[in-house]
């Protein structure tokens, strides 16, 4: 498998990328096609061992920036991400991976890469850790606005991630809205509710901003604002938790002996609540697989996205969501 990785993107590019693509590259097998400034690149690879790893250079001259405009994308036709869509579009590659500019990477996607058909908008997902395991969330991001139709298209292609990726059957789709009752919630979540109701899919209702995490749905279907909003929240509230926790333990001695021995339920907890443990989430409805990574991404969770887009070529995602919306 050849799997494209977007050098330049992120907070920390291009030195956690490289070191995530040489990790992905021994822990997975993988081709880890690394795009970027060439002069950049040569001595961060030249820090490790890379004896029987595949990771190319294909050199792109321009960056899109994290806080450029995504007309940027049109402007820096040379830039990693439209190269790196190229290589993918050519067959060069199956998927490709960035902790660049979200934005940016969706506009990439669409004007190298196009909409699967029947798809009117893409949107990006990710894992949500629930109290019953996990819960597949999107829009987080991609479409600030919505029309109904696009969160019925959301609910089909979070099916076929949910189905393909995690393999579990059947999974319970809820529709994010501020009461569990029919009637709640803007007109775009009423409207939507009426659309979800009428398919097949094994639609629980609403789902209220405490439910996500109490795992009442499998798959939970929004707009991109709240969507954002509510992922952006909860890594606010388990920093400030897990903050709260280490300032209450320093002020007790007895509890930070206490401390010691939980040490390994503390790291369990840490791992469930880290971003990085699940890499990257798919911007799904584009022809293509495509990662998009956190901007503060370490090497650890460069490495876990790439692991994200290698199960989403191996277990055929984009054939699904063609399937899906057919």
């Amino acid at each position: 498998m050849k799997i494209v990785l977007d050098a330049m993107g992120g907070d920390r590019a291009p030195a956690v990328v490289v070191e995530g693509a040489v990790q992905a590259a021994r822990e997975y097998g993988a081709e880890i096609i690394l795009v970027g400034r060439q002069e950049a690149l040569e001595p961060e690879l030249a820090k490790y061992d890379l004896t029987g790893l595949c990771l190319p250079i294909v050199h792109a001259s321009e960056v899109v920036g994290m806080e450029e405009h995504t007309m940027a994308v049109k402007e820096k036709k040379d830039s990693s991400l439209n190269v790196g869509m190229k290589l993918v579009l050519a067959g060069q590659a199956q998927a490709l991976v960035s902790a660049g500019n979200s934005g940016a990477v969706m506009a990439a996607a669409l004007f190298n890469l196009g909409r699967i058909k029947g798809i009117e908008r893409p949107a990006l997902g990710t894992v949500y850790p629930t109290v019953r395991g996990k819960c597949f969330l999107l829009d987080i991001g991609a479409n600030t606005d919505c029309k109904p139709e696009y969160l019925r298209q959301f609910a089909i292609m979070g099916l076929a991630y949910w189905e393909r990726v995690f393999g579990g059957p059947n999974p319970r789709v809820g529709l994010v809205s501020n009461g569990e009752e029919e009637g709640k919630g803007s007109m775009l979540a009423r409207d939507a509710y009426q659309l979800l109701r009428q398919t097949r899919l094994n639609f629980v209702g609403n789902v209220e901003g405490k439910d996500v995490p109490l795992g009442l749905a499998d798959v939970a279907v929004t707009d991109g604002f709240t969507g954002n909003v509510m992922i952006k929240l909860s890594e606010g509230v388990a920093e400030m938790l897990v903050g709260f926790l280490k300032e209450e333990i320093k002020k007790r001695p007895l509890a930070m002996a206490g401390a010691v021995l939980a040490r390994p339920a503390f790291e369990a907890l840490r791992k469930r609540l880290d971003y990085s443990e699940y890499g990257g989430g798919p911007l799904l409805g584009v022809d293509g697989v495509v990662i998009v990574a956190h901007g503060r991404s370490n090497a650890y969770a460069i490495k876990n996205a790439v692991r994200v887009a290698k199960e989403a070529v191996d277990r055929k995602l984009v054939e699904a969501i063609r399937e899906g919306v057919r």
